[in-house]
């Protein structure tokens, strides 16, 4: 009966149109005898990167025969990892000139069927096929690349749309040519500001703003109960729902597992301080909430400092009870934090000067160099433009660093400080010219 399910899958995709999407900037490493692994929270567009992957391949010649996709979340599949070798069983069977040429296997949310690395390490030892995964986990696959899979694959983060992409996605032209003149400026402000209320999740783009708010609660229910509760068998569900509505409700916002350990006993939810540490460690590993430590080359400071919490996306902090619509501040520094992850920086923290001042974000770019950068929504106050400029001088003179940003909403220059430059920039022109900005 399962491989008549297999062959039917088969079937059905043979008489698929394959989607092309918005094409993602996330690339893929795609080295010869190791899979890729597309990790990141649902609905992010794993799937859809596998789509654009599929259309590359088809647009560079490959037959169509070549390819195979499968959604391992399908009701129809209940398999074991050793029944796994009947799904190429059908397509060989269906299509046996692949056999003997390079073809690819897509398996969509691969966490499902727990062994799964065995199978992937037993395709890729035949040398002619190519595997790509996605998965909802970030833990469980990163253990299973680092034991069964022996350094056989690589994970790539999706995360949902930079504003880059939001802008190809509505059909709108990015800028080839810098500076821009007032009118594309004026175009590409009015498009942030539609993309900072919105956030980056694909499938919410253009929508009205109820109806978005009632989507994103639905992506957060269905990755707390599917993604935490259900895979690693939570009972304090209570208390787990109260700190998913905490941690979205205080986008940018300082933790420590003590004091939400205090703050779950003050409302009666009965639940121990290694239960806390788990419950984060599952959020995190379902990629619905990112937390950044302290930058210090010290483990031990790192490990006793307070942690800042980000969500994945910032709109997501619209979905939580008690939020703060009004807060910008915090919610153009989750967005900034994205980019960030985006552009690959290292060892990425927050920074406390030996004065203590603080610097939203530092961490190594491709050079080893340190990065600089701080955010603030307006820079129009004289005192908040002198705290932010301080803390920035104070960093660049600790750590020999020549340049800095600072990312705003809207306002732009240079400033000259005695420890270097510190460029202040527009959020949108960040986003879209990384080539220029930190």
């Amino acid at each position: 009966m399962l491989l008549d399910t297999f062959a039917a899958l088969v079937a059905e995709f043979d008489e698929r149109t394959i989607p092309r999407p918005t094409p993602r900037t996330v690339a893929l490493p795609g080295l010869p005898g190791k899979a890729d692994a597309l990790i990141g929270m649902r609905r992010v567009g794993k799937t859809w990167r596998m789509y654009q992957h599929m259309g590359e391949l088809l647009d560079r010649g490959v037959p169509r025969p070549c390819l195979l996709y499968v959604n391992l979340e399908d009701e129809r599949l209940a398999v074991q990892a050793s029944e796994l070798s009947k799904l190429t069983e059908a397509w060989y069977a269906r299509h046996p000139e692949v056999v003997g040429q390079e073809h690819w296997l897509y398996l969509d949310e691969v966490q499902n069927v727990p062994g799964w690395e065995r199978f992937v390490r037993r395709l890729l030892d035949q040398g002619t096929v190519h595997v790509l995964v996605t998965g909802s986990s970030s833990k469980m696959l990163s253990a299973e690349i680092a034991t069964s899979l022996r350094g056989r694959a690589l994970a790539t983060e999706v995360l949902p749309f930079g504003f880059g992409e939001a802008l190809r996605h509505a059909g709108l032209a990015l800028p080839t040519a810098w500076p821009v003149g007032p009118a594309e400026r004026a175009r590409l402000s009015h498009a942030f500001a539609a993309y900072f209320e919105s956030g980056g999740f694909p499938e919410v783009q253009a929508v009205e703003p109820t109806l978005r708010r009632r989507i994103l609660q639905e992506y957060v229910d269905v990755a707390v109960l599917r993604d935490v509760i259900e895979r690693h068998r939570v009972t304090q569900v209570a208390a787990l729902r109260w700190l998913v509505r905490r941690l979205l409700a205080n986008p940018a916002g300082r933790f420590t597992a003590n004091r939400l350990h205090r703050d779950l006993k003050s409302q009666g939810h009965a639940v121990g301080k290694d239960s806390v540490h788990e419950l984060l460690a599952h959020l995190e590993d379902a990629h619905l909430v990112h937390t950044l430590p302290l930058w210090t080359p010290s483990a031990a400071r790192r490990q006793s400092n307070p942690r800042k919490a980000y969500p994945v996306d910032p709109a997501l902090s619209r979905t939580a009870a008690f939020a703060k619509p009004e807060d910008v501040g915090h919610r153009l520094e989750t967005l900034v934090y994205l980019e960030l992850r985006r552009r690959g920086l290292s060892e990425l923290g927050y920074l406390e000067t030996n004065g203590g001042f603080e610097v939203d974000f530092c961490g190594h770019g491709p050079d080893g160099e340190p990065r600089l950068v701080q955010v603030c929504s307006s820079l129009s106050e004289p005192e908040t433009r002198t705290r932010e400029l301080r803390a920035l001088e104070a960093a660049m003179t600790e750590l020999g660093a020549s340049e800095a940003v600072l990312v705003t909403l809207d306002q732009e220059e240079r400033v000259s400080l005695s420890s270097g430059t510190v460029r202040i920039v527009p959020a949108w022109r960040w986003l879209l010219e990384p080539a220029h900005s930190t």
